[in-house]
């Protein structure tokens, strides 16, 4: 078995199939959240009306200008709020970037002076002031000291699991000829999925209540569904591409046999559960967005004249950005081009037949840590 941590990763760089160039759809996404993130900021104000910088933690920030995003964000909402807000907002905020070790930070840091530039010149120097620090490690675990952080933030990170599900009988699959679960999906493989995502998310908020301060916050993001919403998904459609090069000797079948991907997406009631089952959270928001699996286009592109053929490829385009390290590992990197050239191909074939409902189904969750 592939150890997760060392494989699991966004495509650095900033090439044409990076996840610098293919992640739209994720800012999108976080847009989408930011009303939230303003109401949790006021409650931040509330909660540590006396603290004079804030630790916040940004949880799977991966690499790109996707990663400045958030804090973005929270500097304009946070200079927003004093002004609006009878006490005021800390006037430091201290960000720790998150993510694996193999993740490609170097992508962010060569971002941060412009960064910095751009804000000074927006903001005139009268802003928050603003301190970053990368913490590689997986977030399934502890990464801080106990009570140090006020809010941790987290989008389109938690539908990762530590590993893949695995069988009882180590020399059986668990899942054979398929990487996910599918529509047809056996009991054993639900059930297995369901297993590691309680375990993980489980010592997630164990790990994350020990180190935020009494009142601190979690808002977060990831993939879910909707209890009466059928399987269908990229990784499914992963399994897919795969099952064809099987047949035609392009790949070897054990390997598709014994490899699934460490992902899932949970129901809101799983959620809702796996928080009051491990109690040390209040839970304050859970809602449901959605968003086409295309993110309902690039920026500049117009919908009403682009076929289904383009709108598959920006989809292979912003799956490849993300899955390609992880397939490469266990599959060699010679066959990734043909294998998404494939990908597209089904992807168009489901456009073209059911597009309404190629949509990821998104989980906001926000929680206090109970005292």
């Amino acid at each position: 078995m592939m150890a997760t941590e060392k494989v699991l990763h966004m495509k650095g760089g900033d090439g044409e199939t990076s996840y610098t160039n293919n992640s739209l759809l994720q800012r999108k996404v976080a847009s989408m959240v930011k009303p939230i993130l303003e109401d949790t900021v006021k409650q931040l104000t509330s909660n540590f009306s006396s603290e004079r910088c804030w630790k916040v933690a940004d949880l799977g920030c991966s690499s790109g200008p996707n990663s400045l995003f958030f804090v973005s964000d929270m500097l304009s909402i946070m200079d927003k709020a004093s002004f609006s807000l009878n006490q005021g907002t800390p006037r430091a905020l201290q960000i720790y970037m998150n993510d694996l070790f193999g993740n490609d930070f170097n992508t962010i840091f060569k971002l941060i002076p412009d960064f910095f530039q751009r804000i000074h010149e927006e903001k005139n120097d009268k802003h928050v002031r603003c301190f970053i620090h990368a913490t590689p490690g997986s977030f399934y675990g502890r990464l801080f000291s106990d009570d140090y952080i006020h809010f941790f933030h987290s989008s389109y990170c938690l539908h990762w699991l530590s590993q893949a599900p695995t069988s009882t009988d180590i020399a059986e699959p668990l899942n054979k000829g398929n990487v996910y679960i599918t529509n047809e999906r056996r009991p054993s493989v639900y059930e297995a999925y369901m297993k590691q995502f309680e375990k993980d998310f489980k010592l997630f908020l164990k790990s994350r209540s020990e180190e935020l301060r009494s009142g601190g916050i979690m808002l977060l993001t990831f993939i879910g569904r909707e209890k009466s919403q059928n399987m269908t998904s990229p990784w499914g459609i992963i399994g897919m591409v795969l099952n064809d090069m099987v047949q035609e000797g392009l790949v070897e079948e054990a390997k598709l046999d014994f490899f699934d991907l460490p992902i899932y997406g949970p129901t809101p009631e799983e959620v809702r559960q796996v928080i009051e089952e491990e109690g040390s959270f209040s839970l304050k928001t859970l809602e449901i967005v959605k968003i086409g699996w295309d993110g309902n286009l690039q920026e500049d592109v117009d919908d009403a004249i682009v076929d289904s053929k383009t709108r598959a490829l920006i989809v292979a385009k912003s799956i490849r950005a993300v899955f390609e390290p992880l397939l490469s590992a266990k599959f060699g990197e010679v066959i990734m081009d043909e294998f998404f050239f494939r990908f597209a191909v089904i992807v168009a074939q489901l456009i073209d037949t059911k597009f309404e409902s190629l949509e990821y189904t998104n989980l906001i969750v926000s929680m206090t840590k109970d005292s």
